[in-house]
């Protein structure tokens, strides 16, 4: 590795369109850099058997009046933040086979630009109210921040790969944010919001919300009109503010000493009080 690179971290942000992207939360942070920022395509890898082309299928796209079919690939970019920061990024459809061969050449890739950290994106459906803060969970190798409990079921390829970079060596990062699974699976730009929020603290730089603060109001206000037109659903969204609140005040009590946290547990059961009221 050169001096120059020891003395400056390179960081690839890795994210998957399927299913580690619900609501598309997080291939569009990918999107959304790309776009905001100075880019380049600087490495591909090639989709011949890793894909299934009944599930992701290649494109029919006309350019200046000539057919061309467009196949599931995989694209590194280099991002240009500013002058004193360059981040790269890779965005693919989620592999159907041979994901192991796959994350090894990916982390081949990561090791000609001298990449040290990566940091996966993902998404998921969960049931978390529209009107507070989306859930969200950092983790870093070796260390679990906000979250609740310890996963144990299915993963996809983010994680697979953030598991394979830290076999090799690598500094690894995952961020993966909760969406509303009631909203169904319209974009959920509160969701790549807050994932390009949190990216800017575990990358130190200031990163350009662009107009992801309009348009996450106005998937909140599209979420308000749909729920006031259901009465099932705005009792449903009711419970689980309450649950969230409740979450919230717990995890207040554990983090103050004695006196606080007495406090908030007599706020809590009156608070409960006024629910069974």
């Amino acid at each position: 590795m050169s001096e120059v690179a020891k003395a400056k971290r390179t960081t690839l942000i890795a994210a998957f369109e399927g299913w580690n992207d619900a609501c598309q939360a997080a291939t569009n942070v990918v999107r959304h850099l790309i776009s905001h920022y100075e880019s380049r395509e600087v490495r591909h890898i090639r989709c011949d058997g890793y894909y299934d082309y009944q599930t992701s299928r290649p494109m029919m796209c006309h350019v200046t009046g000539r057919a061309r079919i467009l196949w599931p690939q995989t694209t590194f970019y280099d991002i240009t933040v500013d002058d004193d920061t360059h981040i790269y990024a890779q965005i693919a459809p989620e592999p159907n086979y041979r994901w192991l061969d796959y994350c090894r050449e990916s982390l081949h890739i990561a090791e000609e630009f001298e990449i040290d950290k990566i940091i996966t994106l993902g998404s998921m459906f969960a049931d978390c109210p529209h009107t507070r803060p989306l859930p969200l969970d950092v983790s870093d190798r070796g260390c679990q921040c906000d979250m609740d409990r310890e996963y144990n079921g299915p993963v996809g390829l983010t994680t697979v790969l953030d598991s394979s970079a830290a076999e090799q060596g690598f500094d690894t990062s995952s961020l993966w944010v909760s969406v509303p699974q009631y909203l169904g699976s319209d974009e959920c730009a509160q969701g790549t919001l807050q994932m390009l929020d949190s990216l800017s603290c575990v990358l130190g730089v200031d990163l350009d919300r662009g107009d992801l603060q309009k348009r996450a109001a106005v998937w909140r206000s599209q979420a308000e009109v749909l729920t006031r037109c259901n009465d099932d659903l705005a009792d449903y969204v009711a419970r689980l503010e309450r649950e969230y609140d409740l979450k919230v005040n717990a995890k207040k009590v554990g983090d103050f000493g004695t006196p606080q946290a007495e406090q908030l547990v007599q706020e809590t059961e009156a608070f409960l009080k006024n629910i069974d009221g």
